[in-house]
């Protein structure tokens, strides 16, 4: 009998080579490639000299069709970055860091939902005893969720697709899912591929919702081939600092809703808890005035929020100064650091510059660029930002200060916590106006402008210290 052939495929991007080599020439991992056994070839004979397929109805743009149904799990947080709630015959992919609380919170939303609809609950890392503890601890015990430890995707589609069908189902995670019919291990390119087509395509063809568990890479992406996030219909990431309480679920695609919809949990012995005012938890920490503090007004998704983003410059005993980031772009960091001393004489050179976004949460919108100039233009003078007063705008590289989009609903947001000033963009350089919400924005045109403003305050403080 004829042995049949292997190739080698990229764990990271899926790309085949014919023999093993020590680095991957698409994506450049090293070590990636594994052995498994070919495909088969495909059917030949298609297209027009082959046999006739079935011939499809095609159909116009415009047309009648109803919104998807909802089923609402009644955590507000998880069912508003999914869009409204889980949608019959779709399929979601959850992500994050291992211990970050992706089981957890799954087995909330499941048992929020089993008192209306069937769930079940199927782990290939726990067994049943383990997820029992788990609901205990959350008191989630007296949920009528069905539970399950298996492997075989065999044996999961024959059990889901007999009997009555589930609403909701979670595969807890589809790293540990196989395929018998193929002999690669579990975990790689082919078998995670495999299984998540036969887990999607039942779920579409029996009308249930399927959440598959995804494991990351340390550099944040979802393991196994990136086509897996083409596949599902929605791709979540769950996101957070174990250090920190708080939690932030992420929507990076999403068919049935915006993306970059966000969700605020607090992580507690019993469970991870919804946040429904996430401005004024970020905030809640906050001194009064300190030097190197600013409060940015931002968006997430459809959802203003307010966090405070830090800054420390100190002089350096290094021949290369240090640059730390925490929560932010440190590419930007250096773009932002370069304006400001080509553009507005801010001498930064020669001290170690430190930026942290509080709370955990990463902030990816260029919104946040004049927020990170007042810090450091804070931290480097000694002079804190007024307080009361938050910050938006973006920069550009000859130093000019662009709008942004959404500023009402920053404005509004940043009114109702208290805040009276604002400094944001604008057309002039000077002077207060009455916005929305009562808050006095100061426009700023430049960004020589934003520094002009620490001079002015440290000018006034050194001449009240003077007189006293």
């Amino acid at each position: 009998m004829a042995k049949r052939a292997s190739v080698y495929v990229c764990q990271s991007c899926g790309a085949t080579a014919p023999k093993w080599v020590g680095r991957c020439e698409s994506c450049g991992a090293w070590n990636s490639l594994v052995e498994e056994a070919a495909p088969e070839s495909a059917p030949k004979g298609l297209g027009r000299a082959g046999g006739k397929g079935r011939r499809l109805d095609l159909v116009g743009l415009a047309g009648k069709s109803a919104p998807p149904p909802r089923r609402a799990t009644g955590i507000g947080e998880f069912d508003r970055v999914c869009g409204g709630g889980l949608v019959p015959g779709s399929a979601l992919l959850v992500g994050g860091d291992p211990g970050i609380g992706k089981s957890t919170l799954l087995l909330q939303a499941t048992a929020a939902l089993a008192g209306s609809v069937p769930c079940v609950y199927v782990s290939g890392e726990e067994a049943v005893d383990q997820i029992r503890l788990r609901a205990l601890r959350l008191g989630l015990a007296g949920a009528p969720v069905q539970l399950a430890a298996a492997t075989s995707v065999r044996d999961i589609v024959a059990t889901l697709d007999a009997g009555e069908t589930p609403g909701v189902v979670v595969i807890d995670s589809i790293q540990t899912m196989y395929v018998d019919s193929l002999e690669s291990a579990p975990g790689t390119v082919s078998q995670v591929r495999a299984s998540a087509q036969e887990l999607i395509r039942l779920a579409k063809r029996r009308g249930f919702c399927v959440l598959l568990v995804g494991h990351v890479t340390k550099d944040g992406q979802i393991a196994g081939p990136r086509v897996l996030e083409h596949m599902v219909d929605t791709v979540l990431y769950f996101e957070g600092d174990r250090g920190h309480q708080f939690r932030i679920l992420r929507a990076v695609k999403n068919r049935f809703g915006a993306t970059d919809e966000i969700g605020v949990f607090e992580m507690s012995d019993g469970g991870l808890a919804e946040v429904a005012n996430p401005s004024s938890l970020f905030l809640s920490d906050r001194e009064g005035e300190v030097s190197g503090a600013c409060v940015f007004a931002g968006m997430e998704g459809s959802r203003p929020m307010l966090v405070e983003i830090q800054a420390l410059v100190a002089p350096s005993a290094l021949g290369t100064p240090r640059r730390a980031v925490v929560g932010w772009d440190g590419g930007r960091l250096a773009m932002v650091m370069a304006v400001l001393e080509a553009r507005c004489g801010l001498v930064l050179a020669g001290n170690d510059v430190y930026l942290n976004v509080a709370g955990g949460l990463r902030v990816t919108e260029p919104a946040a660029d004049l927020a990170v100039a007042a810090a450091l233009a804070s931290a480097a003078t000694g002079v804190p930002v007024p307080r009361g007063t938050v910050v938006f705008g973006e920069i550009g590289l000859s130093g000019e200060v662009r709008a942004v989009a959404q500023g009402d609903k920053r404005l509004k947001e940043a009114a109702k916590l208290g805040f009276d000033r604002a400094v944001m963009p604008g057309r002039r350089s000077a002077g207060g106006k009455a916005v929305s919400g009562g808050l006095a924005a100061r426009e700023i045109a430049h960004l020589a402008d934003l520094v002009a403003l620490f001079d002015t305050e440290g000018g006034q403080r050194r001449a009240a210290g003077h007189g006293s």
